[in-house]
């Protein structure tokens, strides 16, 4: 009797491919920000997302089968781009759709409704949504920190320009007299 294809083999394989795909961008904005602290995070996301994909590879094949690509190819490329561009950190969160936070759903709410998934296959989805939930959190605030710098420099700068034309009107107010 031949073994049936798990449901899940679909789903492993997708997450492969996405993973796989989200290194290089990570690692591209970790070597061209300038921000030490954001690089760091960066780099730490980028090793789990490769470890990811480079783990569901294994287990499809441990199951017997292999990682296909899919015929279109997503939209990393573009992605890609933005990650390694000259925008500001900032921008590039907003661009990327990194930072927003959690809701109080995500992807991976449905992901065990699947009950015929087997042990091996149930601990190392728990461990990757537990990592990819980490690193939503991780870089939420990483883009928070950023925000906010930005917000205390434009605060910044504002008042250095309210104090500089205050001081001019002095000046003119000061000759008439």
């Amino acid at each position: 009797m031949a073994a049936t294809k798990p449901s899940y083999i679909g789903m492993l394989n997708a997450i492969a491919v996405a993973e796989t795909a989200a290194e290089p961008l990570f690692d591209a904005w970790a070597e061209i920000t300038n921000d030490k602290e954001l690089a760091a995070e960066l780099r730490m996301v980028a090793m789990r997302e490769g470890e990811h994909g480079k783990a569901f590879a294994k287990r499809l094949l441990e199951l017997g089968y292999e990682v296909r690509q899919p015929a279109k190819p997503g939209p990393n490329k573009e992605a890609l781009r933005i990650a390694g561009s000259g925008r500001s950190d900032r921008a590039k969160f907003k661009a990327l759709g990194f930072g927003r936070g959690q809701g109080e759903t995500d992807v991976f709410d449905t992901m065990f409704d699947d009950k015929t998934i087997d042990i091996t296959t149930g601990a190392l989805l728990g461990r990757y949504i537990a990592e990819e939930r980490d690193s939503v959190r991780r870089l939420t605030a990483q883009c928070e920190r950023i925000t906010a710098r930005a917000a205390k420099k434009a605060a910044k700068s504002k008042s250095k320009k309210g104090s500089k034309k205050g001081s001019k009107k002095k000046k003119k107010g000061s000759k008439k007299k």
